[in-house]
């Protein structure tokens, strides 16, 4: 049984597999792309806690914290990030480069500020076209207002512009290597503050900080590589719904893995309980041909029983029939001569040998056999006194009985 059961695993194990090799989904979407290496919840966190744009840029490229994974120049070596400022009266445009050459720069995203006539301020961190797709926003809602919203409006603020450029680096910055990208989510996650919030939305709010960010926009990395645009890489409009595809992929993978092995355990229940059904079914199989087999030595019994009981019938119907000649021929050997009565006597041990070797199968028969026995026994002293001189007598009764005659 122990064997049925392991073929029918096994059978039911190359069944699953084969399921979920015809059922398994494809993913189309790329698993890596560059806006994978700059996290921009990340960016707006930072910006909160900065000081002033120094302190912001000096944050963005800290070897310690290592919030940017960008290597779009492919030295092996995270570029550096500059940041450079224009201002329009209430509206602060904050643009992040990647430095890749000499006098080579390609925007990786912008922060805009803007304060309105109730000195509510609006943040905006916008993705560049080329990196993130198309409106590809997010909006930060710090939990504290930003130190950085103190200097902006102030009347001896100035727009910061980077010192820093290709070869020429503050001490405290050392390049590094970058990190695959499952490992600098991981990583850049522990730098993101969590008491703040990060709406995702699709529409600019500042119409003057789009208007500043076209005549400032620097794209030497797109000039390169015109045919690797966000569009072009992803099939999808940003990375908001990049992000989307993925996480629809890997729940319909987390699905279809979940029906293979449900399909796994049904067809490994179904196998084994089939196989049980089947070791039952042959049990009571046995169990019948058992019954069957008690039956049949039931039933030679009986017929046995009976047959031995048929057969001893005869034999007492025998012994009757036996036992009257014995009776009818008494007189007979009476009238006999002393030869005729000595060859009787011969006989008669010979039938009560006969008498005694039949008596076994025989539960009436006693009784009749002592009967059947009883005349030569009474016969036998009557003929002994005809030898001792009783012929004269044997002689007087054959005269007496013809006189009566």
């Amino acid at each position: 049984m122990k064997t049925k059961l392991i073929t029918s695993a096994l059978f039911a194990f190359l069944f699953a597999i084969q399921i979920q090799a015809q059922d398994r989904t494809t993913v189309t979407a790329n698993s890596n792309d560059i806006s994978d290496n700059l996290d921009l919840k990340a960016v707006a966190s930072i910006f909160g806690d900065s000081e002033d744009l120094a302190d912001f840029e000096r944050r963005l490229n800290d070897p310690k914290i290592q919030i940017s994974n960008l290597d779009l120049n492919g030295d092996n070596q995270v570029d550096y990030l500059r940041v450079i400022e224009a201002v329009e009266n209430n509206t602060h445009l904050i643009i992040i480069q990647s430095v890749l050459e000499r006098d080579v720069y390609q925007d990786v995203a912008t922060i805009e500020v803007e304060r309105d006539g109730n000195n509510n301020v609006q943040v905006q961190v916008v993705g560049d076209v080329y990196m993130y797709g198309t409106n590809y926003i997010y909006e930060p809602v710090y939990v504290s207002r930003p130190v950085i919203f103190n200097v902006f409006w102030t009347n001896y603020y100035r727009p910061y512009y980077s010192p820093w450029y290709w070869s020429y680096y503050p001490t405290y910055y050392y390049a590094w290597n970058p990190y695959p990208v499952y490992r600098y989510h991981r990583h850049v996650h522990n730098h993101i503050n969590v008491h703040n919030h990060y709406n995702y939305v699709s529409t600019r709010r500042s119409s003057r900080a789009e208007a500043m960010y076209t005549t400032r926009r620097s794209n030497g990395y797109e000039r390169q590589h015109p045919d690797r645009s966000f569009t072009q890489r992803n099939n999808v409009s940003n990375r908001h719904e990049l992000v989307q595809t993925r996480q629809g992929s890997t729940r319909n993978q987390a699905a279809t893995g979940t029906r293979a092995s449900n399909v796994t355990r049904n067809t490994t229940t179904s196998g084994t309980r089939n196989s049980t059904t089947t070791t039952r079914n042959s049990s009571n199989t046995n169990r019948a041909s058992t019954q069957t087999r008690n039956n049949d030595t039931r039933t030679l019994n009986s017929s046995t029983r009976n047959t031995t009981r048929s057969e001893s019938t005869p034999v007492r119907v025998n012994s009757t029939t036996r036992t009257s000649p014995a009776r009818t021929e008494a007189p007979a050997r009476v009238e006999s001569n002393t030869r005729t009565s000595s060859t009787q006597r011969t006989q008669a041990p010979t039938r009560t040998n006969t008498s005694r070797a039949e008596a076994p199968s025989r539960n009436t028969a006693p009784t009749n056999v002592s009967r059947g026995n009883s005349a030569p026994r009474q016969s036998a002293p009557q003929q002994s006194r005809s030898n001792d001189g009783g012929s004269s007598r044997g002689n007087s009764s054959s005269r007496g009985g013809g006189s009566r005659g």
